[in-house]
Formats: structure tokens, sequence, C-alpha cells
């Protein structure tokens, strides 16, 4: 009998015997029942453990598929990291990740939610339908090669500091192994991959919520690239994204400034306010902002001024109460100015419904699979960069961080928009050394070279094994959507989005 069964039962019964004698069970048939109860509850506890520890013949087939396509995703993935395009301009990036999967027998759907660079690749029909996200924009100013030290490939131009090359490549490769497993008729259902665009500035998933792209997914999966490896049970931060705009009216600065009303005071006035405000709100909340527009010269009374801010936290009813007093300091700012404003929503995300009973099959399946190997020269490349970066020098993780007492690190996402529409099983890999900062050179570096190769390579494998679970286990997917009705009760998912399309870059919206 497996070992940690045998350890559940002998701590049980002793369990037992510590309750007073004047309350034990007495008869012999009941002890008999009791322990045969325990036994039952014991192997129940332990049976998504022993099935990971002896995965299924598909499963297996699975994993394999990726290691024999393992060359085809790491090309896929080194040519978006090359492309590097930001937000809805990831026309290349889109475009080889589409045609790749139609080249593989998927259908594909260009242009979802008015997005040129979104697509869904689908493949097999009927129930149960299973999706898992692709991302692959990067963002402005991080061009880096793949070398430990900073260097540009081309200054100023875009580089991957979030990996999402990594995150659309791995994504397609976990997504093609199951369609060779429907395609062979050892599953049965429906394999999705949906790529998503713009997650670093516009929230590509959230158009897609908001038109109902995922209404009828049984289970979503994503996973980021990052700096250690885990099943994700800790939330990210739900946020709104505004635009503040005052009008005032221009005069001469010196010839006439009684005449003028200043936007610019407006804003100051209002950011005043906000700062005030910090110390009035709960330590989980954030306010950070950018004066994005305050004049064009010293001597005449700007006419119009624009603030953009971002609000955060961990509860989007704490947004939401945020959104609505920063509304009144705008209003208060206007007022003591003689100016006008105006505040606009952008954008938004919520916070990620989090899914513990999904978090329990993929921590199984990283664990059957186990951490990758590193090279000498791989491990010296890491602690390189962790010289660079003044962080502890020790190298790639080498463990599976525990579902229980992960910390909450702050950031938001779209794909917390997608959990509140079906349930999501989340997953994080180590693609860079530990403490390596996000959203920095050392990010684009390892993605770029054998470091984030083997971690990207690694999700795919943990995300085909735990989609393979859901099709084969109904009873698991049963567990993880009644989880997720439980959690979402009656709430349902409105967009932080203004009315209309998608902001199109003004390159795109014509091509």
């Amino acid at each position: 009998m497996h070992g940690s069964i045998v350890r559940c039962i002998v701590e049980a019964q002793s369990s037992l015997r510590s309750i007073p004698k004047q309350i034990r069970l007495g008869s012999a048939s009941m002890r008999r029942f009791v322990a045969v109860t325990v036994t039952m509850l014991c192997l129940l506890l332990h049976v998504g453990s022993v099935q990971a520890a002896n995965p299924s013949v598909v499963k297996r087939a699975a994993v394999a598929s990726i290691d024999r396509h393992s060359a085809e995703i790491i090309h896929l993935s080194d040519q978006v990291w090359a492309f590097a395009e930001t937000a809805l301009r990831e026309h290349r990036s889109a475009e080889l990740l589409a045609g790749y999967a139609q080249a593989q027998g998927f259908r594909v759907e260009r242009g979802i939610s008015g997005m040129p660079t979104a697509f869904l690749a689908s493949f097999g029909e009927g129930k149960p339908i299973i999706g898992i996200m692709g991302e692959y924009d990067a963002l402005p100013g991080l061009s880096q090669q793949a070398t430990a030290t900073k260097a540009p490939l081309v200054q100023g131009a875009p580089g991957h500091g979030c990996g999402h090359n990594m995150f659309g490549a791995g994504s397609l490769g976990a997504a093609l192994a199951i369609k060779e497993q429907i395609e062979a008729g050892k599953l049965k259902g429906t394999i999705r991959y949906y790529g998503t665009p713009a997650e670093e500035a516009v929230g590509g998933k959230t158009y897609m919520a908001r038109d109902g792209v995922f209404d009828d997914v049984d289970v979503m999966l994503a996973w980021h690239p990052g700096d250690r490896t885990m099943a994700d049970t800790v939330s990210s931060q739900a946020m709104v994204d505004v635009i503040v705009e005052f009008k005032g009216r221009s005069a001469h600065a010196a010839y006439d400034p009684w005449n003028g009303r200043s936007a610019l005071d407006g804003v100051e006035v209002f950011l005043h306010g906000v700062n005030l405000m910090r110390e009035h709100i709960k330590p989980s909340s954030r306010l950070h902002y950018s004066i994005v527009a305050g004049g064009d010269v010293p001597n005449v009374v700007p006419e119009n001024a624009k603030v953009w801010l971002w609000a955060r936290d961990w509860q989007r009813t704490e947004v939401e109460d945020l959104l609505a007093r920063v509304r009144k300091l705008a209003e208060g700012a206007a007022i003591m100015t003689e100016t006008s404003s105006s505040l606009s929503v952008q954008a938004g995300s919520w916070e990620l419904l989090t899914n513990l009973a999904g978090a329990r099959l993929l921590n199984d399946n990283l664990q059957w699979l186990g951490i990758p190997k590193y090279s000498a020269e791989e491990d010296q490349f890491a602690r390189a960069i962790q010289r660079a970066t003044g962080t502890d020098v020790m190298g790639m993780s080498a463990s599976i961080e525990s579902l229980e007492g992960q910390e909450p690190e702050g950031g938001s996402t779209d794909v917390g928009d997608v959990s509140w529409v079906a349930p999501t099983l989340h997953l994080t890999v180590a693609t860079a050394p530990r403490g390596t900062p996000s959203h920095a050179w050392p990010v684009v570096a390892t993605g770029g070279m054998s470091i984030g190769h083997k971690g990207m390579l690694f999700a795919a494998k943990t995300l085909a094994a735990t989609m393979v679970d859901l099709y084969e286990r109904p009873a698991s997917l049963k567990d993880v959507r009644a989880e997720f009705e439980k959690k979402r009760g009656d709430v349902r998912f409105k967009a932080y989005l203004p009315d209309g399309p998608p902001p199109l870059p003004a390159a795109a919206s014509h091509e």
C-alpha cells in the first residue's frame, strides 16, 4: 500500500485513540466501521496523487507529443521573441502561431472581437470544451540580446520582458498535444487555443470576454513565465485604468493671466487630493498615475491637461470604491479651479478567481514531471544575471512551490476577467533565475535561450497532462466547475471597457 496512505490511516487511528473513553465508540462492530471509514477517506484523499504517479497511456502520449514537437515549439517562441511586437501590433506573431495551428489541422478563426491579432484555433466537437490561452505581445523599450549582461538588440526597441513569446508558443504546444489525442480517438470533446493579444496595454481578453467568446467553455487553462514554479492559488489584483481630463481657458501668462483658468491647476489640485487620500485607503490598495498633458509653453495658461491613473486592489469591490472617490476628487478639483473635468474608464481587469481543485490537478502533474535539469552553462548564465541585477546568487529555482502559503506579489491581468466567465486553472513556471525583476531585460535574455525553452516545454507538458485529466476524469471536471460556481455565486462579469471596438493603433486600423 502507498506509504502516504498508511501514514494517513495511522495518524487518524492515533487521533481516535486520543478521544476520551467515555465518548469513544464502544462496540467492536462500530470500531470496525470507523476503521473502514478512515481507510476509505484516506484513499479518497490520496487518489489524485496516486493517479498522477501512475499516469494514463493518453497522458504519457500527450507529454511525448510535446517532446516530439519541441523543436517546432522552440522555433515559434524564438521567432515571436525576435518579432517583439507590442499591443495590437502583433501581426507577424499572431499570424505565425495561427498559421502553425492551421497547418496542424486546427480550424482557425482570425480577427476575434474586432482585433486583427486575436484568433481562435479549435479541433474536435462536443463537450467538454477545454480552452487554453496564449499571449504574444512585447513591452516597449526592452530590446535585449540573449546574453547575461544588458545589451539591447536595437536601442529603444521593444522586447519580451514578460515572456509572452513563451506563453503563446508553449500553450499552443499543449493544445496540439491534446488535438492529436482527440484525432486518434483517445479523447472526446473539443480543444480550443485562444490567441489573445495586448495583455500589457489594452486587455485583449477583456474584449473577448465582453463579447462572449468564452461563454461555452467548460474549463480554461493559462500559465505565465516567472522565476519560480507553482500551481497558483493566490489571486491577481483587480484594477481600473482611467483618464481624467481638465479643460480651462487659455490666456497670456504675463499680460492677462486673470482672464485664464488653468487646466494644469485642476490637475495639480486633483493629484494633491489623490495623494492626501492615500492615508485613508486600505493597505491593499494602490494608486499610480502619470501626467500626460500639462500645457505646451510656460507663457500660455494651459487650456487642456490630462492625467492617466490606475487604481488597484485585491478585491474588485475595493476598486469600485476607489473609482467613486477619484470621481469626486476630479469634480472637486474642477470646482476649486473654475475648470471642467471628465473621467473616462479606458480599461481594467477583475481579480483572478482562483480554483483550488484545479490547482491540485496542476500540482499533481508538476510533481509527476519534476523540475527540469539545467546544465552547468545554464546555471552560470542564471547566476551571472543575478549578479548583474543585484539579487541573491542562487541559480535557477530547483523546487515546486507548495499550494499553501503562496505570497501575493501584486500585478493585474486580463486572465482575471476570463476567470469570472469560466473556471480558470493558472500555472507559473520558472523561465528566469530566482529574484529576476519582471518587465526587465533579464526576462528577455532568458526567454530567448535554453533556460526559457526548458521552462516553456515543462509548462506545456504540465498543461497538456492536466487537460488529459479533465477529459478522462469527469469527476475532476465536475469538482472544478462546482468550486467555480460556488465562488462566483450570482456575480456576473461586466467589463471595465468603454462602448465600442478596441482602440486599434493607427497603423493597424487600415491593415
